[in-house]
């Protein structure tokens, strides 16, 4: 098979999802021979890492929209703060993870064995999710464990940036970066589109009690995670090959003139910290989101357990379609637009999200009578003080003391839900469109943006503190938000929430001058 000559400036099959950071030039041409064999392979294996990013993003957000209800079914006595534990022990899994098999990766100069060793986790710790019913009280704390082994098993996400980093030429890196970010970004708002695809099963599904074991809506999506995670374990033992590009066969580098370019320019790295920050608080705020939606709407509305997790689920499908357009807008308006400018659209429509999702207006919310569960509305009044002086009573749902349906809406013991009003339908509708927006679009953006920063250099350890970042955020918001929630209501929360995200737009707007790509700051420095 004849070889292929490629050039660095070289279009591929790689479609770009936002410019890439242009070359250093220099008198020589950096040139290399590839054949096909070699790329089909080497991009095989990228598209592997793509897959692992996706199912690996996925984990986390599967069961955001039935953990509040299955932890309730199977520990009556978690409330709203446990469960941002439960949710965060994810993230604060991964964030320990993140440089214990990065460092492995470096010192064996080997990603199979990492990946392979963090997907096996994963798949037990899904598995072990889907068995917390069979374990004894009190078993929210095992959901818990399960949960962070589940994101301990994710920590795997900046060895797969650090392979796509050195399996990809420097023309091919940034356009790679953000096809990567896109899987992470769709796994993380797709999740909760196949938990719906459980709700059929209800809460009791299909029981094999010989070996304790029960597929419903809300086991499902865990043992849909592990066989996923089978099908990625032998994803890379049968078609994956390390294979980064000074290793590819037939290749011819000038790598001198490589280490040279690294040596002519340096990193500006309170850009890197700025843009650290920067996707903290975009983490930190779908966190948040995606944490509260659950409890909030069964408050809200009174919904079932079975109608939250089937409606939430819908919702977030529709986010994941409206984020799939926009990252498809973003590579076509990227062409024509500034980037730094684009985020800072993203932010303040971040913002006009949440201040939407602020609740406002005359119409109370229905209340749940201490001890009881719904079946039938009555009317009685308020034993508190009412601040919304239309509405002297107020809706309360109850049923016989038999029923085992844990209860919607308000609890008696939220003194918050006598002082705040209930949120409209359509608002919320409009506060998460908006929200469909600004997230895909400052995630991608700072992704690209951080490769651009970062230029030619090796990028691993830095995705890594990128990762580690998204991690930490993923691990705050829940508990900050359950925390707040069940204390002050979601008026506050959700406030506080718009209060972050107002911040970091006034840091944006500091650091906006120093955000340049490494090949734009070293020409001006050089002149």
């Amino acid at each position: 098979m004849a070889p292929r000559r490629k050039s660095r400036g070289d279009p591929d099959e790689r479609s770009r999802l936002l410019q890439s950071v242009p070359p250093i030039e220099s008198s020589n041409s950096v040139q290399w021979w590839e054949d096909d064999k070699d790329t089909r392979r080497r991009w095989w294996s990228i598209r592997i890492m793509y897959l692992t990013m996706f199912l690996s993003s996925m984990g986390f957000s599967i069961v955001v929209s039935s953990v509040w209800p299955f932890l309730r079914k199977v520990d009556h006595s978690a409330d709203e703060s446990f469960l941002g534990w439960v949710v965060a022990a994810y993230s604060l899994g991964q964030l320990v993870a993140s440089p214990v098999f990065g460092g492995w990766a470096n010192l064996r100069d080997r990603t199979k064995e990492p990946l392979l060793v963090s997907i096996v986790i994963n798949v037990a710790a899904n598995t072990m999710y889907s068995y917390v019913h069979a374990f004894p009280q009190p078993r929210g704390v095992y959901m818990l464990v399960s949960r962070a082994l589940v994101g301990f098993g994710a920590g795997n996400v900046a060895v797969v940036r650090s392979y796509a980093s050195a399996a990809t030429t420097l023309s091919e890196r940034t356009s790679t970066m953000a096809t990567m970010s896109a899987f992470q970004a769709i796994g993380f708002i797709l999740g909760p589109v196949l938990q719906t695809a459980f709700v059929p099963l209800g809460e009791n599904g299909i029981e094999w009690k010989a070996i304790q074991l029960s597929i419903n809506m809300y086991t499902g999506p865990g043992f849909l995670s592990a066989i996923l995670g089978i099908i990625n374990i032998l994803l890379l033992i049968f078609v994956f090959k390390e294979c980064k590009v000074a290793d590819t066969a037939g290749l011819v580098v000038n790598s001198q003139e490589i280490e040279k370019s690294e040596e002519e320019g340096t990193v500006d790295y309170f850009a890197v910290a700025a843009t650290n920050i920067l996707f903290f608080v975009i983490l930190f705020s779908f966190a948040i989101f995606e944490t509260i939606t659950t409890p909030l709407t069964i408050v809200m509305y009174a919904w079932t357990q079975s109608q939250a997790v089937l409606y939430n689920g819908i919702i977030l499908g529709c986010l994941a379609v409206q984020s799939v357009c926009v990252m498809i807008a973003i590579r076509i308006l990227s062409k024509r637009f500034n980037e730094k400018r684009m985020m800072l659209v993203a932010f303040f429509i971040m913002l006009g999200s949440f201040i939407m999702l602020i609740p406002y207006g005359n119409e109370p919310i229905p209340h749940v009578a201490p001890g009881l569960h719904p079946a039938v509305n009555i009317t009685t009044p308020s034993p508190h003080h009412q601040n919304i002086t239309h509405s002297p009573n107020i809706t309360v749902l109850t049923t016989p003391p038999a029923a085992t349906t844990p209860p919607r809406g308000c609890p008696w013991e939220y003194k918050w839900c006598d002082n705040t009003p209930k949120l409209y339908l359509g608002q919320m509708f409009a506060g998460f469109f908006l929200l469909g927006l600004s997230y895909p679009t400052s995630n991608v953006l700072s992704y690209a943006m951080y490769s651009k920063i970062l230029g030619p250099k090796p990028q691993g350890t830095w995705m890594g503190w990128l990762t580690a970042s998204g991690s930490l955020a993923r691990t705050l918001g829940p508990v900050f938000v359950s925390q707040i929630y069940t204390n002050y209501g979601p008026q506050i929360a959700f406030g506080a929430a718009g209060g972050i995200v107002l911040v970091a737009i006034f840091w944006l707007l500091a650091v906006y001058r120093r955000l340049v790509p490494f090949v734009e700051r070293n020409k001006i420095l050089s002149t």
